[in-house]
């Protein structure tokens, strides 16, 4: 097909069908999820607080009706609640029975579905969270005295159709798109025509490497797209944050997304820190003084303005609260306080906004309303790798160039139907660019995080060789003439994975208690005293989330482990993507006869998990079970020649 508008709507309007697939995929299995799933096993799985109690309400700085609740069981799960997220309040009605995956099959005890529970009519959507406190926004006055006289309360995380619903309008406004900017990128996109470019000297920068340095200089030069390739410990943070400072040399005001709050925490810290004023729309997943201090919501709130808005505010409540009957001058009072509060409004968001270098926030919060109507020429994608293409065209809108910095081979987007995922919709736009215009990639080929040895597979295996070890890290070590990579085979008669529940995931006793004996042994090859001066710390991971809450337990419960507790770290591979540790166990936990590995074929995850490692990484596996996967041979004949 020649003409590249008509071949880019053909392909979207397919995106389009895949999103919606996604959509359905997901809202069923919410839906079974609701209906199936008892309240305790909600709660281990970090997808529900129950029992809660309720505390203060409030009108916030944007004027939402905000209540606090707190957590008061389970405070040791780690929940999926952040902000932005959507929930619904329950009422249980009976008390169900405690479920632990250390015992047992986990099948009992968890009978009663949803029939004990009652949820409310009414969605809320989560503003902070900060430990076992969350404040959620609440729609109506109403509303917030039914749940402050409701017992037995919980919250639970609801199928959120905002995200799906502005999707689908932006890929609706791209494929209608004619004639404009927005057209104009649509089709270079999905096509070989070649981007276009500014020409200047090149800059260079003493503290970047030479590939970061060209990075830079291309992001500058592009007038359309540039693509920042950034493999596990290269520094790709570092060379964005330079891009965007250079970037702001030329232009007053650029956009940063990301797929996800953290990762939009991690770049605006990086920025703030670099002294760019940096207006982060939204709240951050880490609550301290420092990453407040730059969300609109503080900033609002402490405008010199702010306390006359307040009051007006308040007075137009009351006065709506208290309306008589008969009272013809109520429109009139109410009106005069209307456009006196909404004159301040203006002026304090247009102050903050000027006063703003960057504006960060989520892809999907880029629909804000905070930010209608506002233009950008440059919009930098952090993790662009990670976010589902229709997400990006959300906030592709407002601006003129793109940068994408990621990297594709580390963890994809989840989609959740796998009908879609063959289809396609899991390939992200950063891959799709890289496709069709590798001549706008730079990859960035120095590494500063991993021992040599640890690199060295990685690096073959997804980046052609082409990522080298800076000399600083190449041979650092925890222990002298220690062997960087060790793969323990937990092949045997005792060892073999196992269900948990009827949804919860797939667990291998005998290898998470082996996972520790390992931790063990090697914490006293170091000595304890060296681990705690030294403060090494450790990443246990595994790829399935029942085993996760298994490890977290058994650290938990063990005497040996426990002075070494503030420096060990338990999560899934998702858990700790963009984090680096001194020590890295990774527990595989496939065990069985017939060679099944399941979603341990995602290639991607699995390099994101051996790249956490600085000097030691160990890995437990069957290798019966493993090694009929190439990838899997292939490292465990790797690292049988580092014994040699």
């Amino acid at each position: 097909m020649n003409n590249p508008s008509a071949s880019a709507i053909q392909q979207l309007t397919q995106q389009r069908l895949l999103l919606e697939l996604e959509y359905n995929t997901e809202k069923e299995a919410f839906r079974q999820l609701t209906e199936q799933m008892g309240i305790k096993r909600k709660v281990k799985r970090g997808d529900a607080w129950w029992p809660l109690q309720t505390g203060k309400s409030y009108y916030n700085s944007l004027n939402q009706l905000a209540l606090e609740v707190h957590r008061t069981a389970d405070n040791d799960v780690e929940h999926n609640f952040e902000f932005g997220k959507t929930v619904r309040f329950f009422r249980s009605l009976t008390t169900e029975p405690e479920t632990d995956i250390t015992g047992g099959s986990g099948n009992s005890g968890d009978s009663r579905k949803s029939g004990s529970i009652r949820f409310f009519d009414f969605s809320c959507t989560v503003s902070y969270v900060d430990g076992d406190r969350m404040v959620v926004i609440v729609p109506a006055a109403n509303r917030l005295a039914e749940l402050q006289n409701a017992e037995n309360l919980g919250v639970q995380l609801y199928f959120d159709e905002t995200s799906y619903r502005l999707m689908r309008e932006a890929l609706d406004r791209v494929i209608r798109a004619k004639g404009n900017r927005l057209a104009y990128l649509r089709d270079l996109f999905y096509s070989r025509q070649a981007a276009q470019h500014f020409s200047f000297a090149t800059m260079t920068f003493p503290y970047l490497n030479a590939t970061q340095e060209l990075a830079v200089n291309r992001v500058l030069r592009a007038k359309d797209v540039s693509i920042v390739h950034g493999p596990p410990g290269t520094g790709k943070t570092t060379t964005l944050v330079e891009a965007i400072n250079e970037t702001l040399m030329r232009e007053s005001q650029v956009l940063v997304c990301a797929q996800s709050n953290m990762a939009v925490d991690w770049i605006s810290e990086k920025l703030v820190d670099r002294g760019i004023p940096v207006l982060r729309i939204g709240n951050p997943t880490r609550v301290n003084d420092k990453m407040l201090s730059f969300t609109y919501e503080r900033r609002f709130e402490a405008h010199p303005d702010y306390p006359q808005l307040w009051s007006l505010r308040k007075a137009m409540r009351e006065l709506r609260d208290h309306r008589r009957r008969g009272d013809h001058s109520f429109h009139q009072k109410i009106e005069r306080l209307t456009a006196r509060a909404t004159e301040l409004e203006i002026r304090i968001h247009s102050e903050l906004f000027g006063e703003a270098r960057v504006i960060a926030c989520t892809l999907v919060g880029s629909a804000n309303r905070i930010l209608q109507g506002q233009k950008f020429a440059t919009l930098f994608i952090d993790e662009a790798a990670q976010a589902l293409e229709a997400a990006c065209w959300i906030a592709i809108r407002k601006a003129s160039r793109v940068v994408l910095a990621g990297d594709h081979c580390q963890l994809p987007p989840t989609v959740k139907s796998l009908a879609a995922l063959k289809a396609g919709l899991g390939t992200t736009l950063m891959e799709r660019i890289v496709a069709q215009k590798p001549e706008e990639v730079t990859l960035l080929k120095t590494q500063y995080r991993m021992n040599e040895q640890i690199m060295r597979f990685s690096s073959d295996w997804f980046y052609g060789g082409q990522v080298e070890s800076a000399p600083s890290v190449s041979h650092r070590s925890v222990l002298d003439l220690d062997t960087p990579i060790e793969w323990i085979d937990v092949s045997d008669d005792e060892c073999h994975e196992e269900f948990v529940g009827e949804s919860f995931g797939r667990i291998n006793r005998t290898e998470a208690q082996l996972t520790l004996d390992t931790l063990k042994h090697y914490f006293e090859r170091i000595s304890k005293q060296r681990l705690l001066d030294e403060r090494i710390d450790v990443g246990i991971i595994s790829p399935y989330r029942a085993q996760v809450q298994l490890l977290r337990q058994m650290v938990k419960r063990s005497e040996f482990l426990k002075p070494f507790r503030r420096q060990i770290s338990v999560n899934t591979v998702d858990g700790f993507q963009g984090q680096e540790r001194d020590i890295i166990v990774i527990s595989l936990v496939r065990s069985n006869d017939d060679g099944q590995i399941g979603f341990l074929r995602d290639l991607r995850r699995m390099n994101v998990a051996m790249t956490r490692a600085r000097m030691k990484l160990i890995i437990l596996g069957d290798v019966h079970t493993l090694t009929r996967h190439p990838f899997y041979r292939k490292l465990y004949e790797y690292i049988e020649k580092l014994k040699d």
